[in-house]
């Protein structure tokens, strides 16, 4: 591969070796650097001393370093940098199957399940994989289960023979080998070398720190999320979001614990650009870690480049000083497709508080029961206080499942009847498979056929492609409350207007809706579907 295939947020190998010679953390993870006279690869922040641009070469994924020959850095540990938010601002095939990488995908179902997931052959997806990002599929895959083993040895005492499992690899020898080519030392040496001084976990339950870039308005998700816990699933103490998971193999749990609001780490970048969040999990098989963590970063937006999105945003006179006043602004994500459309659904014209009563009336209806440990010190947040009580409990709840929602009766799901109609058939869709919503999704193909189906509109549609996909470039300009807080900053306040004037926050209109959003109720999210855009939603058929 050469310097040529470099894509993304840096094409040009002249500006990547000029953010290498300026050890620009911005850029970790986003690219990777191979140096060819010592076989290594590195982050662009790495501090040791920068090759010549000759012995150079540059690559957009560790995957490819690797299937180039190339061994991991042992100084600035590249596989540790946050992800690349490239696979969210990219809106094709790359994208979303990096996405479908990442959540487990190929070590579930092959190389064929990727390729029937988005519509392709094996031969025609790898060949696009290996023009785009210098890897296959495979190798790809392999990247990743390397970066989960680093991960596990380095922060955790648990057994080398679970983590191989956990990581993904099908036996020890595999796990082994691996290890030894891409780090260049064997698992039991990787792990002497971290000391990791884990903290004490209750049995089953496995701790890492997340790795995201600064800065991160950690206090406004934490708020969005208090605001549409659902009770039984999720739960805010603190500055910590406990959680249930429904895994491929299985349940979990996981326990999110955030920067402490007004640390430096959580306004502003570190010496390293970056920051980090605590991971507890409790999972029911170990070889859903993997997924699990993906799931988490992509909630959280982990992997979102703050700095570049603020710069953009920033830039324009209308969003100055809401930039200025609140950086690293996240867009929240999902753990589930199917969860966030019936969020959506049930949202459509209510309050968040009674869209909030109605999914947990159908979570102690039908959630299946999950068994989590307590753990953590109720506190409370400004705009949200939650503790651990018997009115609050933790989570112990798995949210409910298309098939656990098409089993029931219109009289079951409640409200009005068309809206019933619309959940139940999109749940029966999303249960037999004629539907999918997940990050393998295209953003502009699941918009569309989302919108061709009655009781949804431009405004639903696009709001489950920002959180399933992580969509960073929707602007829902039909949206009354969005459109009070573009009125607030001066900026046109009629859709189509507003639709127009937002073409210069592309690619991250996403992120301008959030500082609207903020503008307009003093919070970092719309509070409600508005009553506009909700009646413009297109109605289900009387049946």
């Amino acid at each position: 591969m050469t310097d040529g295939r470099l894509k993304g947020v840096i094409t040009d190998p002249d500006s990547a070796y000029r953010a290498l010679q300026t050890r620009d953390t911005r850029f970790d993870g986003q690219f990777f650097v191979a140096v060819k006279t010592t076989g290594i690869y590195c982050r662009p922040g790495c501090p040791a001393r920068t090759a010549h641009r000759r012995n150079v070469e540059f690559y957009p994924t560790s995957a490819a370093c690797q299937a180039a020959g190339y061994r991991a850095c042992k100084r600035c540990l590249p596989e540790a940098a946050p992800g690349s938010p490239l696979w969210n601002l990219r809106a094709d095939t790359v994208g979303a199957a990096m996405r479908l990488i990442g959540d487990g995908v190929v070590d579930r179902e092959g190389v064929p399940g990727l390729a029937r997931r988005l519509g392709y052959t094996p031969r025609h997806l790898g060949r696009l994989l290996n023009s785009e990002l210098g890897a296959s599929p495979m190798a790809l895959a392999r990247a990743r289960r390397a970066h989960t083993a680093r991960m596990l040895l380095t922060s955790t005492t648990m057994p080398i023979s679970d983590i191989a499992f956990a990581a993904g690899f099908a036996s020890i020898r595999q796990f082994n080998d691996t290890v030894r080519e891409i780090f260049d030392t064997d698992p039991s040496t990787l792990r002497r070398r971290s000391h990791p001084d884990a903290p004490s976990t209750a049995a089953g339950t496995i701790s890492l720190r997340l790795p995201v870039r600064a800065p991160m308005d950690s206090g406004a998700l934490l708020q969005f999320l208090a605001a549409r816990a659902v009770t039984g699933v999720e739960a805010v103490q603190g500055n910590s979001y406990h959680r249930t998971l429904r895994l491929p193999g299985g349940a979990g749990t996981v326990r999110m614990d955030f920067p402490a609001p007004g640390r430096e780490s959580d306004a502003a970048p570190s010496p390293t650009g970056r920051t980090h969040i605590d991971l507890t999990l409790t999972l029911e098989s170990l070889g859903d870690l993997a997924p699990a963590v993906d799931r988490c970063r992509r909630l959280l937006d982990a992997d979102a480049d703050p700095l570049g999105i603020d710069l953009v945003l920033g830039s324009d006179p209308a969003l100055t000083q809401s930039v200025a006043a609140h950086p690293g602004m996240r867009l929240p994500g999902a753990v589930d497709g199917f969860e966030i459309v019936l969020r959506a659904l049930v949202g459509q014209q209510v309050s968040v508080a009674a869209a909030r009563s109605t999914l947990g009336r159908l979570t102690a209806a039908v959630g299946a029961g999950v068994t989590t440990p307590r753990s953590g010190v109720p506190q409370s947040i400004d705009g949200a206080a939650h503790t651990d009580t018997e009115a609050d409990p933790l989570p112990s709840l798995l949210f409910p499942s298309a098939s656990d929602i098409a089993a029931l009766s219109p009289e079951d799901i409640g409200g009005p009847a068309r809206r019933a109609a619309t959940i139940l058939a999109a749940a029966a869709d999303i249960a037999d498979g004629s539907l999918t919503v997940d990050p393998g999704r295209r953003s502009a193909d699941l918009q569309r056929e989302l919108v061709e189906r009655n009781g949804f509109g431009p405004w639903t549609a696009g709001y489950i492609a920002m959180r399933v996909l992580g969509d960073p470039d929707v602007l829902l300009s039909s949206d009354l409350v969005l459109r009070q807080g573009a009125a607030a900053l001066g900026l046109p306040d009629h859709p189509r207007a507003l639709a127009r004037r937002a073409e210069s926050f592309a690619p991250f209109r996403s992120y301008a809706g959030l500082h609207l959003w903020r503008n307009a109720t003093g919070k970092p999210v719309a509070t409600t579907p508005p009553s506009v855009s909700g009646a413009a939603q297109r109605r289900p058929k009387a049946s």
